[in-house]
């Protein structure tokens, strides 16, 4: 966009989120759907964990199928002492270690589960929902180093870009309570939380 005062001549690109809001309903659609089906991954890996339902979680020492039994969070199972404690390798190993089946890390791995889940499910919060996304996935990505299918990249490390593209994209707003949550007071008065 140009605009002319006096003699010169001054341009000017048009904001970001104008730029992010001319997709194609075929994009935006897209989109939507890749935001939704991330945000059901969330929400199974949560209720998985909760509930001990079989799926990854919910098998015992002898590889039995054990659902709704001691692997259920629950009924005092850790959600992270299995992967953390056995699952790590590389320069992170001992830290992961560490921290295996700690209270706090299983209580910020679920509820970091379920928030994310929930906001990229309903297309709200998808800043925070983006940021922690992808946190999330770096931090899973650094528990196995190097991977084992390349020497940098694998699942995780895509899915941290693709929550970072869902909330540059405003991916919400098509399918997802996105543009009502936008409007809140709340979130007017704290826009991050867009």
């Amino acid at each position: 966009m140009s605009t002319t005062h006096g003699t010169h001549a001054t341009t000017t690109t048009p904001p970001a989120t104008t730029a992010a809001r001319s997709l194609s309903v075929s994009a935006a659609r897209a989109l939507a759907a890749l935001r939704i089906a991330f945000g059901l991954t969330f929400l199974w890996a949560f209720f998985d964990k909760l509930l001990a339902l079989g799926y990854h979680t919910g098998y015992d020492a002898e590889g039995n199928l054990d659902r709704f039994g001691d692997a259920a969070w629950i009924n005092g199972g850790s959600p992270t002492e299995g992967f953390l404690t056995y699952g790590t390798k590389g320069p992170f190993e001992d830290f992961y270690n560490s921290i295996a089946g700690d209270w706090w890390a299983d209580w910020l791995f679920m509820l970091g589960l379920l928030g994310i889940g929930t906001a990229l499910t309903f297309g709200i919060g998808m800043r925070i929902a983006g940021a922690a996304g992808a946190l999330l996935y770096m931090l899973m990505w650094s528990v196995y180093l190097p991977p084992e299918n390349n020497p940098v990249l694998d699942e995780h490390v895509l899915g941290a870009i693709t929550m970072v593209v869902l909330a540059l994209t405003y991916a919400g707003d098509t399918w997802g309570a996105g543009r009502a949550w936008a409007k809140t007071s709340f979130v007017q008065h704290w826009p991050a939380l867009r």
